[in-house]
């Protein structure tokens, strides 16, 4: 009925994103406008379940109804609201229409639209989490891993402000993103077990339902159950929006985390740096003019999807406002959420697949390490020096790195025919004095610490 070609599509997600190889099939399982309407009727199912339970309509009719709802279309379903200008009553139309005259009257029934809306975009957010954001999420986490544990020794300069700062490993680089990945992962996951629903009626007081039922709350957790959903503690016609806003910032902050990731790991792809490099097809172009160039464009593709889908949060903290017990302020940006849980996905597919081929330049690494070497035992030349009872050991030191730097020496060297800090090398310990005569000993404990940092979200994850 509605056909058309993809390229004649409007948004990316459904013409660049949708073709074979981005795994669109598995996102429109939860996230598309046929699931959300398969979500729909799947509230109105569980309803009707207990309607008969309860004894408001026979078994017989709960069967008529929930085969009904088994056989009804979406594309039934729009041209239904061609008609009523109102999505749920069309989807009610659309099953009380294959259903007999005696069934008619139970479905739907003592609920209204954001009770079916509300309860369902809960259900598809906690099911797409479970099912499949979160595995592909443990996915790349275990990615992390491997390289931190990989590459736990391997030398690396540290940079602040983008200068060179003391030593680290890259294995310790990569642990900073298995522990912040970690702590979104975890947030994803209980954020998602929280979202809740509700059958409470047009304005959440269960007036309607409490016409049938001594205690409608009963009568609300039964039927939320049969979806794996608790209700609210609170509703008006809408389920209080921050359990979602909750959910969406979840996967907004982890977005951010990839993010940051991408770029930390697109600026070590720079040529005057190289410490990484991305996997290259053998047919796959760089730029359209310059035959040889290798373009991060992995990792420069994830910044740009989190640039997108990451203000998508401040829609949701505006959505937290509703009139009274409701108006139709949302309605509207409400139906662009599944975007930013189906950009999140390409995002960590796309991670996945770079990573998992990610080569790290050892001569390079080693390469920026020696640029700065000698000057690197700043740090720990000024902190010994303190220890042993300089004065002021930092400006001593300060002044000593400019001298070093005018006489074109290592600073060792000048700091043994310094003769203020001469007396001080000579107590050193030999333990001391070897540290800054190597300063790629002066890792701390980088590696230990990455060890630390992957055992214990492998077991906070289970993973």
């Amino acid at each position: 009925m509605y056909e058309r070609n993809i390229f004649e599509n409007i948004s990316p997600l459904d013409h660049r994103y949708s073709l074979p190889g981005e795994d669109f099939e598995q996102y429109s399982r939860y996230l598309s406008e046929k699931a959300r309407i398969g979500y729909q009727a799947q509230v109105e199912g569980a309803l009707v379940k207990v309607l008969a339970r309860r004894g408001i309509c026979s078994e017989e009719i709960a069967r008529e109804i929930l085969e009904a709802i088994e056989e009804i279309s979406p594309e039934e379903v729009y041209e239904e609201e061609g008609k009523t200008r109102h999505d749920i009553r069309a989807l009610v139309n659309c099953i009380q229409r294959r259903v007999s005259p005696a069934a008619r009257p139970y479905v739907h029934f003592t609920t209204t639209s954001f009770d079916i809306v509300d309860t369902a975009n809960s259900l598809r957010f906690k099911e797409v989490s479970e099912k499949l954001l979160l595995p592909e999420l443990y996915e790349l986490e275990k990615i992390l891993m491997e390289i931190a544990l990989r590459e736990k020794e391997t030398l690396q300069i540290g940079r602040t402000h983008g200068q060179h700062a003391v030593p680290i490993s890259f294995g310790f680089a990569m642990a900073e993103y298995v522990s912040r990945l970690g702590n979104r992962i975890r947030e994803i996951r209980e954020k998602s077990q929280r979202l809740v629903g509700k059958i409470a009626g047009a304005v959440g007081a269960y007036n309607a339902s409490y016409l049938f039922f001594a205690d409608p709350l009963e009568f609300e957790k039964e039927v939320l159950a049969e979806l794996g959903l608790e209700p609210a503690t609170h509703s008006t016609q809408i389920v209080e929006p921050e359990p979602l806003a909750d959910y969406i910032h979840s996967l907004v902050s982890c977005f951010g985390v990839l993010a940051n990731l991408s770029d930390d790991m697109r600026h070590l792809q720079r040529s005057e740096i190289g410490e990484v490099g991305e996997y290259f097809a053998a047919d796959q172009v760089g730029s359209s003019t310059m035959p040889h160039k290798r373009n991060p464009i992995n990792y420069e593709n994830v910044k740009s999807l989190w640039k997108k889908f990451m203000p998508g949060m401040m829609t949701v903290y505006m959505d937290q406002i509703s009139e009274h017990q409701r108006d139709l302020t949302d309605s509207a940006s409400g139906r662009f959420l599944p975007e930013i849980v189906v950009g999140l996905l390409m995002a960590v597919k796309r991670l996945q697949r770079v990573l998992a081929k990610m080569s790290v330049d050892k001569e390079n690494l080693k390469k920026n390490f020696e640029q700065n070497k000698e000057m690197i035992v700043a740090e720990p030349l000024y902190i010994l020096l303190a220890s042993y009872g300089h004065p002021d050991a930092h400006e001593a030191v300060r002044r000593l790195t400019l001298e070093a730097e005018k006489q074109g020496l290592a600073l060792r060297e000048v700091l043994k025919d310094h003769e203020e800090l001469r007396g001080y090398w000579e107590n050193f310990t030999e333990k001391q004095r070897d540290l800054l005569l190597n300063p790629e000993q002066y890792t701390g404990i980088a590696a230990r610490k990455t060890e630390l940092v992957v055992d214990y979200w492998k077991k906070e994850l289970r993973i």
